[in-house]
């Protein structure tokens, strides 16, 4: 297997921890500082940076705190050259299932992501 792959999904099976669990030390470690956090799903632009972003997940309860089934799933990833991967995954948390589109980059000697924009549907 590309060992970009495994470090990839290693990324990715952290970050769905870190939102399972609303641990913004996890998070943290799998975005880059700089990162993007977009959605437009209401039809407004919703654009925050990690300083936003973070406040936001601290302050609300925890899926894993409420017994929330999992959905996880890597539905794709794809390389775009030798430091930069496109990923599409979902996941759910209370009644929001989302679709999140994550561009990762290979900077200072790992992958994180730079950028997350997702969709999200209400679950009846």
């Amino acid at each position: 297997m590309d060992p970009r792959y495994a470090a990839v999904t290693g990324v990715l099976a952290d970050y769905f921890d870190g939102l399972y669990n609303s641990d913004t030390a996890m998070l943290a470690r799998v975005f880059h500082p700089s990162a993007h956090y977009v959605c437009a799903t209401d039809g407004t632009l919703l654009h925050l940076g990690m300083n936003e972003y973070f406040p936001m997940v601290d302050r609300r309860p925890s899926p894993a705190s409420r017994r929330e089934p999992r959905h996880d799933r890597i539905v794709s990833i794809e390389f775009a050259g030798p430091v930069t991967a496109f990923a599409r995954v979902e996941c759910s948390i209370g009644p929001k299932f989302f679709t999140d589109v994550l561009t990762l980059i290979f900077v200072d000697r790992r992958w994180q992501i730079i950028s997350k924009v997702f969709h999200y549907d209400i679950k009846e």
